[in-house]
């Protein structure tokens, strides 16, 4: 597919954790080109070259347009060329002032993925194009299912009927390059899988639901044998706000903050078999730490590993309550998270 501008638009502004990436090549930028000052992974069967920083959309509901315009030229600039929002973010919010910020970047430089929570034809369909038309652009270099917690959603999403078909027609459409999924439980993610050989997978890969629960490891091995590629979400997780814990941000989990820490834990994240990004929490100078410390990536040591289990002793999960319902068949109420600073998992928003 010609990869293409962004659309004019009034108005808007012109086991062992310690194998490294898992043999996924590794390309340095265009010679010259000063925005990617950091290596890319391929983003699998698609080919692209992506940063191994992906950009969290949410965090455009954290501050008003113009901050959030300088901000994302800010970190274009760092090298990082993967976007990702999603229409639930915000109601809507993310997307538009992501779509506003963007303007005046050079489209073809940039790999956008965007997701839908909708599991039916009609209502893939609807989002699909509200999230082209806040975006400004004509397409999705990635578009996803969205936030797959059990396997009656993967069965609806791909039943007759079901949001695939929008997929399908919108690939053909030329309005969607490649499909993904994002997953917050072992056995949606791993359902999903079966189902589609899609090209990537969002999971929580984190050091402290890892080597606590384990929480990761089923999906990195599913998606090896199926050669998708790994997004690894919630990569500066630091586990659940227990009592006695400081909180130190306004946010449903804890994140690591000491920049050794952020260190270590982009390097577990992106030492992963098959990771390709980390996705960190959805604040801007998280994400410049994340970006930081993914300059200077090395795969992380057995010493290294040694510390992050013993950092991830008692944090508690935000996750594992669902995990254990959906393992068990029984329904998960709403994705509720109570300590999100809005009632619910912000990932959920809509």
């Amino acid at each position: 597919m010609k990869r293409r501008s962004f659309l004019k638009v009034a108005g808007g502004i012109a086991g062992s954790c310690a194998l490294g990436p898992g043999s996924l090549p590794v390309f340095a930028g265009p010679t010259g080109d000063k925005r990617a000052d950091w290596p890319r992974r391929v983003l699998g069967r698609t080919g692209e070259k992506v940063s191994t920083v992906a950009f969290p959309g949410l965090a455009m509901i954290q501050q008003e347009q113009d901050e959030c315009t300088t901000a994302v030229h800010r970190i274009f600039e760092r090298g990082v060329n993967y976007f990702d929002v999603a229409p639930a973010y915000g109601n809507g919010t993310a997307e538009t002032r992501l779509g506003i910020a963007l303007q005046g970047l050079d489209r073809s430089r940039l790999f956008l993925a965007c997701k839908t929570k909708m599991r039916d034809k009609e209502g893939a369909r609807q989002e699909l194009e509200r999230s082209l038309q806040r975006l400004k652009t004509d397409h999705f270099d990635l578009y996803q299912m969205h936030a797959i917690f059990t396997p009656e959603e993967v069965q609806k999403a791909f039943g007759p009927g079901g949001a695939i078909e929008t997929f399908l027609k919108a690939k053909e459409e030329g309005k969607v390059r490649f499909f993904g999924f994002s997953a917050h439980t072992t056995k949606g993610a791993l359902e999903a899988l079966k189902a589609y050989p899609f090209d990537t997978v969002m999971f929580p890969i984190s050091f402290a639901e890892y080597f606590q629960f384990g929480f990761g490891k089923p999906v990195l091995e599913e998606a090896g044998r199926r050669g998708t590629v790994v997004v690894g979400m919630k990569a500066l997780y630091g586990g659940a706000w227990l009592e006695g814990v400081e909180r130190t941000r306004k946010w449903w989990y804890r994140t690591v903050e000491k920049d050794d820490e952020v260190a270590l834990a982009i390097r577990f994240t992106l030492s992963q078999p098959g990771v390709v990004a980390a996705v960190p929490p959805s604040f801007i100078d998280l994400t410049d730490k994340a970006i930081t410390a993914a300059q200077a990536f090395q795969s992380i040591s057995e010493t290294e590993l040694t510390k992050l289990r013993e950092m991830s002793v008692g944090r508690g999960s935000v996750f594992q309550a669902d995990e254990n319902r959906v393992a068990a068949g029984q329904p998960v109420y709403g994705h509720l998270y109570a300590d999100s600073p809005h009632g619910h998992c912000p990932c959920m928003h809509a």
